[in-house]
């Protein structure tokens, strides 16, 4: 079907939609609907994002969010170099009717919180493909160990795992404890962790068990936009703070106005993964300790450096007691595990367990016990050794071929850890545009510039996740990447010549 003729079919999808929708939201219902509707069948080339924005009269930015929440669904596939297809899962799926109204469309429904939340998406949506970023490769997890644990603990009639949770199950308390202590020097106690169901769920505990609604909260900037999301939700005025080659910076001024809660990510900032230093780690203690600061240590990327070792935890550093600590498993593991933990003081443990019966009510006990085995028997930390490894020589790759495409137009980070990379522009190019463009042709990445919260100090570039795609696959999509981006930046080359 040509181009025109599908643009056409979803502006008549278009018209049908209530007035009252967001526009992005009705662009999606039009195109989901002839989807569903087999308007658009598997296997039907879908326009560039430029040509059917364009044909639409909306904006890019709009069809590029469609797009990838079409593609995390199911509905579209990307294929690198020739653009977007409607997927050929559509015809073995069950035949779903498109709902008639979307959860949350209705913006008079809405508080002023839900409108803020659902007016704030997520930097990226897209899960899987050519350079996802933040994305392990699943297919390299031990699943048949693993699903072997679960149906040992499923199987057996033990009534204590059909219970709720509210701090975890206690032999995986203990098994983490352990191996805090040996990786990261915490000589914690088991009671201190608290597990919780994702990383989400344990920032917003802490803000609504630490700070009071109006209070300020401070994040890395650029930095991870799921902290600040949930950060907002829960009440608290979120100040960004700026990174050097050193990490987050505060400046006397900001510490004249000092927050509730610090949020940072020491071990590898996202997303640039620079690495707080320690005479950095230990002034941030001692200003929090002094102005009465909470500070919730993300450790989330601390396995996977791929040179030197990470430095001691802010938690393992404090005398006093001021730190959080936070770790989640879906980095090494799989990202649908949502099983995080938190390690709090003492003197806060009944508390945050009261908080989170209170609050979340968690379970999953059989698969923590499968844990705490997959973890006492080896398979962790095997798996751990061996994604380093091949995560480390993909990471290689993308750095090599980027070099070879693009020269010094870009720059990567100076990260070492992690599952992505950083490249600054050094040349005039848009961002989103490359993103929107790059889309188009089937490779998914992020704009460095919507990472900021204070648009006065963004800078435009790429975050490139590397880990879930195979050596075979980088190379052909940084071929395509690199094409993007050369075409953009002679498109505002020429731009630049025409105003001069």
């Amino acid at each position: 079907m040509e181009s025109r003729l599908i643009s056409e079919l979803l502006m008549q999808h278009l018209e049908r939609q209530p007035e009252n929708l967001k526009l992005r939201i009705k662009v999606y219902m039009a195109l989901r609907g002839a989807i569903l509707e087999g308007r658009l069948p598997p296997g039907t080339k879908l326009p560039p994002t430029r040509t059917l924005a364009e044909d639409m009269d909306v904006g890019r930015n709009t069809i590029v969010r469609v797009y990838e929440q079409l593609t995390v669904e199911g509905y579209i596939e990307g294929r690198v170099g020739d653009g977007s297809y409607v997927s050929d899962a559509v015809a073995r799926g069950p035949k779903t009717e498109a709902p008639k109204r979307l959860l949350g469309a209705r913006r008079e429904g809405l508080s002023r919180r839900g409108g803020a939340i659902a007016a704030h998406a997520g930097s990226s949506i897209a899960q899987r493909g050519a350079f996802t970023p933040g994305v392990p490769d699943v297919e390299l997890f031990p699943f048949a160990v693993w699903r072997k644990l679960v149906a040992k603990y499923i199987d057996q009639d033990q009534s204590h795992l059909l219970q709720y949770a509210y701090a975890g199950y206690g032999p995986l308390r203990k098994t983490l404890a352990s191996y805090l202590r040996v990786t990261r020097m915490m000589p914690v106690d088991p009671k201190q962790i608290i597990i919780i169901n994702g990383s989400h769920q344990a920032i917003d505990l802490c803000a609504r068990l630490l700070a009071d609604h109006g209070d300020r909260a401070w994040i890395e900037d650029p930095g991870y936009w799921g902290a600040r999301n949930v950060l907002s939700a829960a009440g608290l005025q979120v100040q960004p703070i700026p990174l050097d080659d050193k990490g987050i910076a505060p400046t006397a001024e900001d510490w004249g106005r000092p927050p509730r809660l610090i949020f940072v990510s020491p071990s590898s900032q996202y997303p640039t993964g620079t690495m707080l230093s320690l005479d950095r780690r230990l002034a941030l203690l001692e200003r929090a300790d002094e102005a009465g600061s909470w500070i919730i240590e993300d450790d989330y990327d601390n396995e996977l450096h791929y040179s030197g070792r990470p430095l001691a935890s802010l938690f393992g550093l404090a005398n006093r007691q001021r730190v959080i600590y936070l770790g989640t498993l879906s980095k090494v593991m799989f990202p649908g595990i949502r099983l995080a933990y938190l390690v709090v003081p003492e003197d806060l443990v009944d508390a945050f367990v009261i908080g989170n019966a209170e609050l979340y009510r968690g379970g999953r006990l059989a698969e923590q016990a499968a844990l705490a085995e997959f973890i006492e028997e080896g398979h962790f930390t095997g798996h751990i050794k061996r994604m380093r490894g091949v995560y480390s020589e993909r990471r290689a790759v993308l750095l090599d071929e980027m070099k070879a495409c693009l020269g010094d137009l870009v720059s990567p980070s100076d990260g070492h850890a992690g599952l992505q990379i950083v490249y600054r522009f050094n040349q005039p190019v848009d961002d989103t545009m490359v993103v929107a463009q790059s889309l188009a042709e089937g490779v998914v990445c992020r704009p460095l510039s919507m990472y900021y919260i204070d648009q006065s100090r963004r800078q435009p570039g790429l975050n490139l996740g590397f880990a879930a795609v195979p050596e075979a696959r980088i190379r052909p999509a940084v071929h395509t990447l690199a094409s993007v981006i050369e075409r953009e930046h002679a498109r505002m080359l020429q731009r630049a010549a025409l105003r001069g």
